[in-house]
């Protein structure tokens, strides 16, 4: 399973990223190629901690439904994200690029700290490690999917 925890998925989410250009029309939803990198660095700082996220209550905490959303299930189009994850204008485009990127790799240092706090997540509830890596790839690699990199 391809997780944010395997440098070599990391390297190659990195890769993708690099391919992504600033006037690159998405295949499907609203979100311009700026907006997506904002989304994507704002979704790691929730990880890290960094950005609150008002929690919604949803039938993806459950156990069976989370498992197969996170594990399992092809990620549906266009569905909807917290307000807090959609900035309407995104800062420089090289500014955006750089703090994903940097996100990215900083990641597998708060899993490997013993004393790291995990926050839940805002519609997935309390998440284990595993389950933050493997959300972590599959969504960032979903954006870089709609973007046809």
């Amino acid at each position: 399973m391809r997780s944010l925890w395997n440098e070599i998925d990391r390297k190659n989410l990195l890769v993708r990223i690099d391919k992504l250009a600033p006037n690159a029309k998405p295949r499907w939803g609203r979100m311009s190629a700026g907006q997506t990198l904002a989304h994507l660095a704002d979704w790691m700082r929730v990880l890290t901690g960094d950005l609150k996220v008002k929690n919604k209550n949803t039938p993806f905490r459950f156990p069976v439904i989370k498992h197969l959303i996170i594990y399992v299930a092809p990620f549906p189009k266009n569905v909807p994200t917290a307000p807090e994850l959609l900035k309407a204008d995104p800062v420089e485009w090289t500014d955006e690029m750089r703090d994903l990127k940097e996100l990215i790799q900083r990641a597998p240092a708060k899993r490997d700290d013993p004393n790291a706090m995990w926050p839940d997540h805002p519609a997935f509830g309390r998440m284990s490690v595993r389950a933050w890596g493997v959300l972590g790839y599959r969504h960032t690699d979903h954006h870089l999917r709609q973007f046809g990199v």
